[in-house]
């Protein structure tokens, strides 16, 4: 039916949300480490600390993709480099392509019902 579900990262992005998760004094602890991995080319996840905009340069990056042509058991991580540049990266997934397949026909049964 034209339906497709594709699989993304934002990376780790610093907002408001994310501060809850953790005491106030924990974060000021990691955000050193986290200047240091966004000025390091890591191959690390995208690391947002001024503009969550960037972060989701997967999903816009996605989003003008033909999703017919997209692999399905591919993730798509939002990453920067040392430089600040933003990129995608598509990471295989570990799904056992068996199961997968089974779990998929047993939706489409589902869904006949």
């Amino acid at each position: 039916q034209g339906l497709y579900s594709s699989v993304v990262c934002p990376g780790l992005v610093m907002s408001n949300m994310t501060y809850r998760i953790l005491p106030v004094f924990l974060w000021k602890l990691l955000m050193p480490i986290m200047w240091l991995v966004l000025g390091c080319n890591l191959g690390w996840d995208s690391v947002c600390l001024t503009c969550t905009c960037l972060c989701c340069s997967s999903q816009v990056w996605l989003f003008k993709q033909k999703p017919e042509y997209l692999d399905a058991l591919v993730k798509y991580h939002s990453c920067t480099s040392g430089l600040g540049k933003n990129y995608v990266e598509a990471r295989k997934m570990d799904v056992d392509e068996e199961t997968a397949e089974k779990f998929y026909q047993k939706l489409l049964e589902l869904e006949k019902q």
